[in-house]
């Protein structure tokens, strides 16, 4: 694991918040610095970091990346609320540390910021957040972990929970709509209006299971459940069996050498599929994370550290002297715009998703390796999965 932390340092020491070198998607497209999910992804992994080493340069570096883009009045650097966008609330997961740990108040004025976009987001009929406002009527999985999270967060802290029900609501709704009764997956995106081109004319539903978008998915479940109680026990309770649905689905359909999961997770060794980065490692995450909060049994802990080792084993590789974490897709979506790939349209078909750029060094498959490794990191210094990460204390 020590080639990790060297990794991570390399990382860090080689960014700014007006360039991080994580942000893949901004260096290939020459855009100027915004508030966005991928560089929200990389800052809760630092801090995940931080919480376990009480290493003060990764406290430092999340500090001063944040406040590059969240001025004194809690305004927010390339955020527009009326984009509606599900991804930009992703960043704000961090703000809830720093208001913690600095009492500042220009953190909690940005968080009411990204909660009143969702208090006026669009929803889908069965009452889900639209993604994007430029996606209307549809769910991704993406989008639970963008949002999600973060609400439940902000209703705990500062809304006496009044609105909580509504997050658990939007899960049962995908566990409801996007459930393959067959394998027991998620389908990527369900279109309640069912118009787009990519969906099903009967049940709105894309065509392919992504690993990502589970692994998305799954992290949502695990850490939504994380923010909430058993004073919800219902809710508690229901969203707990989602996800250990969810991962003994999901653990089906692992490689069997390297215990790592296909870009299209069900169709294995199909000419063009390869075992992608980031969807391992968020499923590797959750895993351990969900063992270590009994959400599951504790034996699901080492089906994670398998895959955490394997992907340090066959990703993490020394290129020119450098460290680099390779095998991670670029991007994938459904419709809305052409694919970055030779396969131009975003239609959810295999042929779709093993189009779409495979890059190194993206946060988006850096970061899940990050909170896993802070779960290594946090079970070896207890020696127990039973130590509450973010309290300190162990039962």
């Amino acid at each position: 694991m020590e080639n990790l932390k060297i990794y991570l340092n390399q990382m860090l020491d080689s960014s700014t918040p007006a360039a991080p070198i994580w942000n893949v998607e901004i260096i290939l497209g020459n855009k100027k610095p915004h508030w966005n999910y991928i560089d929200g992804c990389m800052m809760k992994a630092v801090m995940d970091v931080y919480k376990v080493t009480k290493d003060e340069k990764y406290l430092k570096f999340a500090t001063e990346f944040i406040d590059y883009y969240v001025d004194d009045c809690g305004n927010i650097l390339g955020y527009a609320k009326e984009d509606y966008n599900c991804d930009n609330i992703n960043e704000g997961k961090v703000l809830f540390d720093l208001y913690n740990i600095t009492g500042k108040d220009k953190y909690k004025l940005a968080a009411d910021r990204l909660y009143a976009q969702l208090l006026e987001q669009p929803k889908t009929p069965s009452g889900n957040f639209w993604h994007k406002k430029i996606y209307p009527n549809q769910i991704w999985l993406d989008g639970l972990y963008m949002a999600q999270p973060f609400f439940m967060e902000y209703e705990m802290k500062f809304n006496q929970r009044k609105n909580y029900k509504e997050s658990y609501q939007q899960f049962k709704n995908v566990f409801d709509l996007m459930k393959d009764e067959q394998t027991g997956l998620f389908f990527h995106g369900c279109d309640e209006s069912k118009e787009m081109f990519w969906a099903n004319k009967e049940t709105g539903l894309s065509k392919n299971f992504w690993s990502r978008s589970l692994g998305w998915y799954a992290m949502a479940l695990v850490d939504t459940l994380e923010k909430m109680d058993d004073q919800l026990f219902h809710e508690y309770m229901q969203m707990q069996n989602q996800l250990k649905s969810l991962l003994d689905a999901l653990i089906k359909f692992q490689d069997a050498e390297t215990g790592l999961f296909y870009q299209v997770t069900n169709m294995g060794d199909r000419v063009g599929n390869y075992l992608e980065t980031s969807g391992s490692a968020a499923i590797a995450y959750v895993l351990m994370k969900a063992a270590r909060l009994k959400f599951v049994p504790p034996y699901y802990f080492e089906y994670g550290k398998k895959i955490f080792d394997a992907i340090l084993v066959y990703k993490l590789v020394l290129e020119n002297e450098k460290l680099v974490l390779k095998d991670i897709c670029l991007v994938a979506g459904l419709g809305g715009m052409a694919g970055k790939g030779d396969y131009k349209e975003r239609d959810g078909t295999f042929e779709y998703y093993i189009s779409e750029p495979r890059v190194n060094d993206d946060a988006k498959g850096v970061a899940p390796l990050l909170f896993a490794y802070a779960e290594v990191l946090l079970a070896e210094s207890s020696g127990a999965y039973g130590v509450d990460f973010f309290k300190g204390t162990a039962e």
